[in-house]
């Protein structure tokens, strides 16, 4: 550093005055010699550096800061001589000697030059360290096992002399460290990992519990949160047998009973979140020995196992599950559903049955069995379990299912049959009403359709849908005033509904009347100010010189989280060719909102424009692990008769073929 301003060298001036006084006034003190030196070396002045520090050095010869700095201002060829002087004046400084370690260039010299200081400080444990990290094995084993009589409470040096030696030696050597550091874990700990490395599983418990009651004895507080971060760094070794018998001996230390299974849930959920996924099945194993008969402490178990174990893992511990807690509907299912995604419907088959014989009773069992036979294209046997589930009572799931496998089937006589029976049961049930009302329209039979659709109203006034599809129906039928009027008596019934406004909004905009739709779309934000898909379909609908101030309303208003405001913001980046910001909000979209396929389906479009094929690949992947069930446009589709037993794949495909004809549609209406 080079001083220049008039300024700097005036302050130069004051401070070195300032510390020749110091040093004159009080010779023997260090700090003064050092300060004085630097201020020299930050002047240029590198020579008067070294002989002020010189004179440091004869002034306070007992001190290693004045020695290491005078070493640090040495040329590289003095510094050698000036170190050795310091280690001569003070051969007790592991400092100095460290410092004199560092100046030489070989391994060789330099353990010279460490062991050499050992002679002077034999206890010095930073010493023993650096000469072992320069030797060879059979060297390093040769210097630990003197460190480790020079050091005996230093319990690194007896761990890592035990590292070295051979198993029946390093058994020894963890047995003397035991005499000399009864207080400390670490060795017990050590002494499991080595059973366990040298295949002695069965003493690895033995010892963390002997380990334990000795420490007890000896008045160490046995601290449950460092023995867990014991039994993760035991995992992360590979040592899963230490850290399982960590976890057994020490999890229920310190904790109340009654708050037993929280804690454990909690400290299993932690442990996976951190990925130590060992550690939180081993709590899980411990807990279920105490709580065997608590369906949630399985079901969590189960879930680990599902993320992060094997098929035949989770299969032993569903297995296991249904024998402590065999009315546990979702355990039984859960085995089901993972035999069946193994492709072995036989065995989920199995299991079923077996879950029947447990839970008798149980509607959740036959429409799992049902959904089996269904999906896997057997109808007979689907439409065999239905009709029990019937006789036995069943609820008008039961009777929704039966018709949706004769409407499969094309039986629509027995659908239509089926549909007024469940209906003379459940009158409220207003999907029954929603399935028989789409019958008599696939057959044409449009008045009969309206019919049901209003029967199905009085009963269940609040269910929207209804009142949509005879809105639709009235559009198609008796034009647009008819359904302006169904949607108007809608909307007083069920104030605040977005989707009633929107569907009336969509009305108008099909016939034209751009103004009206305008007008609704106005109120209907008034009315509902937070929706979503209201804000989405009003910047769809907006000018494109208003596009940035309408969406920057509708994050304001609704959430910066709206999936469907994100994915309306999405596409205007997209037909800005804005493609990074385009992918970045669409995927924030399905993140948000992984169920709802219409968001998969824009995502995958604009991949299938945009992207490369491993993009495409990557997004197809991930909606197919989402299995989304809901959206606008992927509803129509996936409940479409056509498209039944249909995998996620080919109706994300089919829905971006729709969207493709529908923006072909737009794009001509612009024009």
């Amino acid at each position: 550093m080079k001083i220049t301003s008039d300024a700097e060298i005036s302050d130069i001036k004051k401070a070195r005055l300032l510390l020749k006084s110091v040093t004159q006034t009080n010779p023997k003190h260090p700090p003064g010699w050092i300060a004085a030196a630097r201020l020299e070396e930050v002047a240029g002045k590198i020579q008067a550096a070294r002989l002020l520090i010189q004179k440091g050095c004869e002034e306070c010869p007992t001190n290693e800061d004045v020695w290491l700095e005078a070493c640090r201002l040495s040329n590289p060829d003095e510094a050698k001589g000036v170190i050795a002087k310091g280690v001569k004046r003070i051969p007790n400084s592991v400092k100095l000697w460290m410092q004199a370690a560092k100046l030489e260039n070989d391994d060789f010299t330099k353990r010279k030059v460490l062991l050499k200081g050992l002679e002077h400080i034999p206890d010095s444990v930073r010493l023993w360290k650096a000469a072992v990290e320069l030797c060879n094995e059979e060297d390093a084993r040769t210097l630990l096992a003197r460190a480790v009589e020079c050091c005996p409470l230093h319990v690194e040096l007896w761990l890592a002399f035990a590292r070295l030696e051979t198993y029946e030696n390093a058994r020894k050597v963890l047995n003397r460290a035991r005499e000399k550091l009864p207080k400390e874990p670490a060795i017990w700990i050590t002494a499991a990992k080595l059973e366990e490395a040298n295949g002695n599983t069965q003493m690895v418990g033995k010892l963390i519990e002997r380990g334990i009651r000795a420490l007890q004895r000896e008045g160490v507080v046995i601290d449950r949160e460092e023995w867990m971060k014991e039994a993760e760094a035991a995992e992360r070794a590979g040592s899963v047998t230490t850290c399982q018998a960590i976890i057994k001996n020490t999890i229920g230390i310190g904790v109340e009973e009654e708050d037993r299974k929280r804690t454990w849930v909690a400290d299993a959920e932690e442990c996976k979140k951190r990925g130590s996924i060992e550690t939180a099945r081993a709590i899980y194993a411990h807990a279920l020995t105490v709580f065997l008969t608590k369906k949630s402490i399985w079901l969590k178990a189960a879930q680990l196992e599902k993320s992060h174990g094997t098929r035949e893992s989770l299969d032993a511990l569903l297995r296991k599950a249904v024998t402590y807690r065999p009315q546990a509907e979702v355990l039984w299912l859960m085995g089901a559903k993972e035999k069946w995604l193994a492709g072995d419907v036989p065995s989920a088959r199995a299991i079923l049955q077996e879950a029947y014989a447990a839970i008798p009773n149980s509607e959740e069992i036959w429409l799992a069995a049902f959904k089996l036979e269904f999906e896997n294209h057997e109808p007979e046997r689907a439409r065999m379990l239905l009709a029990k589930a019937r006789e036995r009572g069943g609820t008008e799931r039961v009777w929704m299912k039966s018709a949706i496998v004769e409407r499969e089937l094309g039986n629509i006589e027995e659908e239509r049959r089926l549909l007024d029976e469940g209906l003379q049961r459940f009158r409220s049930f207003f999907k029954l009403w929603l399935m028989l009302g789409q019958l008599e329209e696939r057959l044409g039979n449009l008045d009969k359709a309206k019919e049901i659709y209003e029967a199905g109203l009085k009963s269940c006034p609040s269910y929207v849908p209804l009142w949509l599809s005879l809105a639709n129906l009235e559009e198609k039928t008796n034009g647009l005033s008819k359904a302006r009027a169904v949607l108007t008596m809608a909307r007083k019934k069920n104030p605040k509904n977005p989707e009633l406004w929107l569907a009336a909004i969509r009305a108008e905009s099909r016939h034209g009347n751009n103004k009206e739709a305008d007008n609704l779309m106005a109120k209907a934000l008034q009315e509902c100010p937070t929706s979503g898909i209201l804000w989405a379909a009003s910047i769809e609908m907006a000018p494109r010189a208003q596009h940035k101030s309408k969406s920057a309303d509708a994050i304001k208003k609704c959430s910066p989280h709206d999936p469907h405001v994100t994915t309306a913001v999405a596409k205007l980046f997209w037909r800005e060719r804005k493609v990074d910001k385009a992918r970045s909000w669409l995927n924030r979209a399905v993140t948000l909102a992984p169920d709802i396929g219409d968001f998969w389906a824009y995502y995958y479009k604009f991949e299938l424009q945009h992207g490369t094929e491993e993009d495409q690949k990557d997004v197809l992947k991930r909606c197919i692990a989402a299995e989304p069930k809901h959206g606008e446009k992927w509803q129509t589709i996936s409940k479409a008769v056509e498209n039944s037993h249909q995998p996620t794949e080919a109706i994300l495909k089919k829905v971006v073929v729709v969207l493709g004809k529908e923006e072909s549609a737009s794009e001509n209406n612009d024009q």
